[in-house]
């Protein structure tokens, strides 16, 4: 089973609101998941995000693979982290 972590999303219509979900690479977008690790809002300004660290870095070292979505913001947020 190849895990994915990626993008589902949530909210109505012209106000998008995303969860950071681990997921089965077959699943679909908005399907079934293991689990959410963190939110991402692109309606505010700056872009708000969540993430829980921990989770992340332990399914990470498991195997799973981020979208290249969730790896710009992942790396957004070590970058912000940093400064």
């Amino acid at each position: 089973m190849a895990v994915k972590i990626r993008l589902t999303r949530q909210g109505g219509k012209k106000k998008p609101f995303y969860r950071i979900v681990v997921a089965d690479s077959e699943a679909p977008r908005d399907g079934s998941f293991i689990e959410v690790v963190g939110n991402y809002d692109p309606m505010t300004e700056p872009p708000k995000v969540t993430l829980k660290d921990e989770r992340i870095s332990f399914w990470l070292n498991k195997g799973a693979t981020p979208t290249d979505t969730v790896k710009q913001i992942l790396k957004n947020q070590k970058r912000e982290k940093a400064a």
